[in-house]
């Protein structure tokens, strides 16, 4: 049995049909909606992390066919083995797996699998690399794109820098999908965490052009009075 074929296998085996059809809903996977024909099996969060820790020396090459599954527990258990190699790997291995998530964008297709992966493997490569692809992320017409180059600042904020999260915001600033808006107010909220007037001078100039949502997240730990302030400015929906 191949390591691909045995982690497929360790994920069918606690498949549950109930919890499937859960999660084609939460998930969106209707036609029009953003998770269109995604599939699922059923899995917890929990169940895939186990899984993906039974096989923490999978081959690269499997990891990529799993990332490539129309399964969504598939292609989330290979960014959990993926995450633990880049976290556990030298030079080469985090270039290389960098590397190849970039070159797979397009399977890390719904905000769990951008949210679970981008800072833990994007953020963390380029906290020591030059960091101009995330604005060409940012600048993409992928949703998921646009998604992971916002979410990967994290990184950065952990550690206090907060320039790349403010720039990538003024680009995102009207974007249209909501979980753009969503996760760029999360990404204003966690800098607003480490430094209030970092956060506060990025809405002075710009939360008058901010979508609500995007606003409405990113003051959520603020005074209400200040709150209050900067909802009157009255941002567009």
């Amino acid at each position: 049995m191949t390591s691909y074929v045995a982690v497929q296998r360790a994920i069918r085996m606690v498949a549950d049909p109930e919890r499937a059809a859960v999660s084609r809903r939460f998930f969106k996977t209707n036609p029009g909606e953003y998770g269109a024909g995604d599939r699922f099996l059923g899995l917890t969060v929990p169940q895939q992390r186990t899984i993906a820790k039974r096989f923490p020396d999978l081959p690269r090459a499997d990891a990529q066919r799993l990332l490539a599954s129309a399964v969504h527990e598939d292609r989330l258990v290979a960014l959990f083995i993926l995450i633990a190699q880049f976290t556990r790997g030298d030079r080469a291995v985090r270039r290389d797996i960098f590397r190849l998530y970039l070159a797979q964008t397009a399977q890390v297709n719904n905000w769990d699998l951008v949210d679970a992966s981008a800072y833990q493997i994007v953020g963390a490569y380029l906290r020591d690399h030059p960091r101009g692809v995330l604005l060409r992320l940012a600048r993409s017409r992928h949703l998921w794109d646009r998604r992971i180059a916002i979410v990967s600042t994290m990184a950065f904020i952990a550690r206090g820098e907060f320039d790349d999260t403010l720039a990538i915001a003024r680009v995102l600033l009207r974007d249209e999908h909501d979980l753009i808006r969503k996760a760029t107010g999360w990404m204003l909220r966690e800098v607003g965490k480490r430094s209030r007037s970092t956060l506060e001078g990025f809405l002075d100039a710009h939360a008058h052009a901010m979508p609500r949502t995007m606003l409405r997240s990113a003051i959520e730990r603020l005074p209400e009075c200040t709150r209050r302030a900067y909802r009157s400015q009255r941002a567009p929906a």
